[in-house]
Order: C-alpha cells, then structure tokens, then sequence
C-alpha cells in the first residue's frame, strides 16, 4: 500500500518495534470511540487507515500480526471494561479476577484483529489489501459469533446506531446485509484515506449512496398491526437486591404496582386494544411455573390485559434449572414458555472448554432448545430473546413458525451504569432492522424501549428509575433480504473482497508474507 502524502502515516510507517506495538495500541483505543454510546465515527478515518500503514510497514506477518494485537486488545478493553462492573458484585469472592477478566478477554478477541493484519500481507499493496484486510476482517467477525459459545459484540457495523433520525437512515442496510455486512462496509470506508485522494471522494459518493437509500426505506409505510398495546414495565431492582429473599415480597409487589399502573394507562389510551405486558429477564423472585398464588396475583394486577410475559426460573420434570419467559393469559394458565438457549459463560454456565472454575452467579443452568415462537390467543405470534441472545444476528427466530414481532427481556443491572447497558440496547436495535419485525425490550434497570420494524425507537425508559411504559405494537415490514439468506449475505460478501483482494497476488508477494526470499 502507497504511502499517504502526510507526516503522520509517513511517521506510522517509520516505527518499529515496541514503538510500532504502542501506536497500534494507542490506535486500537482511539477506533473504541466509534463505538456506542459516543459514535464518534470520524475516528475510524484515523485508526484504521493507521493500522493499515503499520501493518504495511511491518517486515514480517509476525509483525503484522503483533501489531493487529495490540490494536485489538487495546480497542477491546475499553469496549468491554463494563464487564469489571459484574465481578464487583462479586467482589468479595472475584477480587482477583477484576484487573484480569476484560484485559484476558480482550485478548481473545483480539486474535480476531490480529489474523486479519497478518492475512492481509498475502495481497500487495494498495486497494487489493485493503479488499483482502476487510474481507478477512468481516470473516473473523462471523467467526466471533460461533467460536466458543461466541460472542459478537460491538461489531463495528453498529456504529452506526445513532440515536435518532440520522441512526435511523444508516442502519436501514442492514436489511440487506446485516450488521456483519455493515461491518465490511464501514471497515472498507474507514480504510479509503489510506488509498489517495480519488478513493475517499469514491467513499465519499458511497456515504451518500448510503443516505440516500436509508431516507427513501424509511419513506415507505409499514403495514399496521391488529391492536395491541404493550405495557413494558422496569422495576429498577439492583442487582445485590434481585435474589434477597427477605426482600422478595417488596420486589414482587413493586412490579404488581407498576403493572396495574400500566394496564390502567394502556385501557385510557386504547380501550378496544388487546394488552399484553411484558416483564425483564428473571424479574419474579417466585417461581411461576410452580406457584400458582404468584400468577394469580400477576393476573390480578393486570387484568383485563390479554397476556403477562415475564422472565422467571423454570425446573423441568427432572430438575433442571432454565432461564424463562413465561406467556401468562389467565390466572392459572401458561400459554408457552421460551428457554434462553444463548447461555452466558460463567454467568449461568460454567464452560468446559475452561481449565479452572469460576461462577459469578451460582448454579448452573439448562441450556434451551433454540428460538420459539410463542402463540398466546388474542396476540400477534411473538418470538422470545432473553437478554444478550440479542446480540445474535440471523439466530432470533424459528424459521418454520416466524413470529410477527420479537420480546427481548433482560437484565442488565450486572453492569450498573456503564456503556455496557447501551451498546447492548443498540444491538437489539439492529435485529429489528435485519428481521423486520418490531421490537420490544423490558430492562430491569434500563434501558426499556421499544423499536419499530424499521429500528425507530417509539419510547424508552431511563436508566436507574421504576416505572411502566405503554406503546402501541407496530407491524412487520416483511421479510427482508437479510431475514430469507441470513449470513450467508456477508460471508459472500467477505469472500468475494478477499477474492478480489487475492486476485492480484504474485509469488514473491506470497513468500514475503513468510518473510523468505527466493
């Protein structure tokens, strides 16, 4: 790849060594700025143009590959710091773990940085690496959704979940591509001041290509849906608080209280609508398929909705503990129940694959049988998500029986105030965009908002506060694109910029990635 006609990627390029691992770090950590909840995007114009000029400059894949590390570690740690939040709750019993869990974990995911710059030293210089670089990039990213139990978070295709109108235009793609295509997308813009002057103005013409195609998607109606009012309901119970038994009938009557509060509000709103109210992950201290006297009082307070949804612990006949939300819709009958089957390592499972233990919550849960779609008489067929099962692209529905709208609870009071809360509620967003189907989210401690099918935010709760929230359930769009092929859409995609990226390799470019000469 060319030189850039300024100091700053003429001085990138004369580094070496350790000083070549400090700018790859001090870059990697510039690049976590796009990242929700800042948004400041401009910086991947910075980082990633300079990761590419430190790669080029490197004098072996090692090299390259060493430096993509740092950039990936640094870019991580403070992408994922509000994981320390979790273990603090635990502190008594973790202490040890809170300067290790997110640097360790970083670097695990730092390897999916790393392989990329190595890889991309296979093509030559110039827009055939760039191709090769994003390609390999989008590829390790699909990878991080499957390796282990996966964990695909803050791809860089999110970034762009603004807040707002302007969010709204640029995630409308993802439709198409996905939040892994969006990946591809953006890592090839951000790398475009690294190619001379013609190849930004070309990013350029994309940007607006971009835009454009956003504000007309969003100019086409959405069908409506028959009439449901939805009461989202968020109890704000910290964490240390959740399973304080002594405490249990406080928490319980909390969300009794906003329950009636939001079915009364949903009848002055709609009387003629169908009700449906929905609870965050695990937010009944009783175990509702076993206590007949907790669902009875659930349906007490929100009569006359049509249905309760409320995340609650389910033993099955033999025993086994799973992570619930149960569909209510009388004062003694269940209609189904959906099992979290996207397990959270450490936190409800303890992996094998790990040579030590460590439980930060106790117990080991049951892993569920995959996405369900729920039919409860009166409702639209809705599709469950139990906290960051989010966080997984064209793995939310069942494909036999698709839902018309998704229920996503979770609790994120683990993570206290941090960005973590947020960037998990943009991820929930970007599913909206890419199944077209509206969205709702019952948080325990915020964020509790609600989506349309096109990711418009119709209403959200704050952080840190108790209360209820009523909105009116908007349609589906219709399959999308994205929802038909799934990822198969972006793995494509990746294939074909590696492809055109390695098209141009000659031998002697081969063997230099070995760092041998012939």
């Amino acid at each position: 790849m060319r030189r850039w006609p300024t100091q700053f990627s003429s001085y990138l390029a004369s580094l070496a060594g350790w000083r070549a691992d400090i700018a790859a770090a001090i870059l990697g950590a510039l690049s976590a700025a796009a990242l929700p909840p800042v948004y400041a995007i401009p910086v991947l114009l910075i980082s990633l143009p300079g990761l590419l000029a430190l790669v080029d400059s490197a004098k072996t894949w090692v090299g390259a590959l060493r430096r993509g590390f740092f950039f990936g570690l640094c870019h991580h740690i403070l992408g994922l710091y509000w994981i320390t939040e979790a273990i603090l709750i635990e502190s008594a019993r973790y202490w040890w773990l809170v300067p290790l869990a997110v640097p360790a974990l970083s670097a695990l995911m730092a390897l999916f940085i790393a392989v990329p710059c190595a890889g991309a030293r296979l093509a030559i210089p110039g827009w055939h690496r760039v191709m090769l670089f994003a390609g390999l990039w989008t590829l390790a990213d699909l990878a991080r959704q499957f390796i282990g139990t996966g964990f695909p978070w803050n791809p860089w295709g999110s970034v762009w979940a603004i807040p707002g109108f302007m969010g709204d235009v640029m995630i409308q793609p993802a439709a198409w591509l996905g939040a892994p295509g969006l990946t591809l997308v953006t890592v090839l813009l951000a790398a475009t001041p690294a190619l001379g002057a013609r190849w930004l103005a070309g990013g350029g013409v994309a940007l607006v290509a971009w835009i454009a195609f956003g504000i007309h998607r969003l100019d086409q109606p959405i069908p409506t849906a028959p009439g449901v009012s939805v009461v989202l309901v968020q109890g704000n119970v910290p964490q240390t608080d959740k399973w304080d038994r002594t405490i249990a009938a406080t928490v319980f009557n909390r969300y009794l209280a906003l329950t009636a509060e939001g079915v009364a509000a949903a009848k002055r709103q709609a009387p003629n609508q169908a009700i449906a109210v929905v609870w965050p992950e695990t937010a009944s201290p009783y175990l509702l398929g076993q206590d007949a006297g907790a669902r009875a009082a659930i349906w007490q307070a929100a009569t006359p909705a049509t249905a309760v949804l409320a995340g609650s612990i389910r033993f099955d006949a033999a025993g086994e503990p799973f992570n619930t939300l149960f569909a209510l819709n009388g004062p003694d009958s269940i209609a189904g129940t959906y099992d979290k089957w996207h397990l959270v390592p450490f936190g409800e499972f303890p992996p094998s694959w790990v040579p030590f233990s460590v439980q930060i919550v106790p117990g080991h849960l049951a892993f569920g049988s995959g996405p369900k779609t729920i039919d409860v008489p009166g409702l639209p067929p809705f599709g469950g998500l139990i906290c960051y099962e989010a966080i997984y692209p064209a793995q939310l529905v069942d494909e036999d029986h698709r839902p018309d709208w998704l229920v996503n609870i979770t609790n994120d009071a683990w993570f206290g105030n941090s960005t973590g809360p947020r960037q998990h509620l943009m991820a929930a967003r970007m599913r909206a965009v890419e199944e077209g189907l509206p969205l709702v989210r019952a948080a325990n401690t915020g964020i509790t908002a609600a989506f349309d099918a096109s990711g418009r935010e119709l209403g959200r709760l704050q952080p840190r506060v108790a209360g209820q929230m009523v909105i009116n359930l908007p349609g589906q769009r219709g399959r999308t694109p994205f929802s038909r092929l799934g990822l198969g859409i972006p793995l494509l995609l990746a294939l074909g910029a590696c492809s055109s990226g390695l098209g141009f390799v000659k031998k002697r470019d081969r063997n230099r990635f070995f760092g041998m000469k012939i």
